[in-house]
């Protein structure tokens, strides 16, 4: 994709910067790696991710015992 040069100069971008392209509800967004890096981290924060997993597991596992005891 070639961006004009004001626009890259506006952003901050030198020729050959790797950006990342992805669609979200408002549209299509264009960003640098550390931009998304930051935004996914932001995203992010404040969740735990490995208890909502632990939670998931454990409840999967109540299934599979409780269904493999009715057998």
């Amino acid at each position: 994709m070639v961006l004009p040069a004001d626009l890259r100069e506006r952003a901050g971008l030198k020729s050959g910067t790797t950006l990342t392209l992805f669609d979200s509800p408002a549209g299509m967004v264009l960003m640098t790696r550390q931009q998304l890096l930051e935004r996914v981290r932001e995203d992010l924060s404040g969740l735990d991710l490995v208890g909502e997993l632990l939670r998931e597991r454990r409840v999967a596992a109540e299934l599979e015992d409780s269904s493999t005891a009715s057998e």
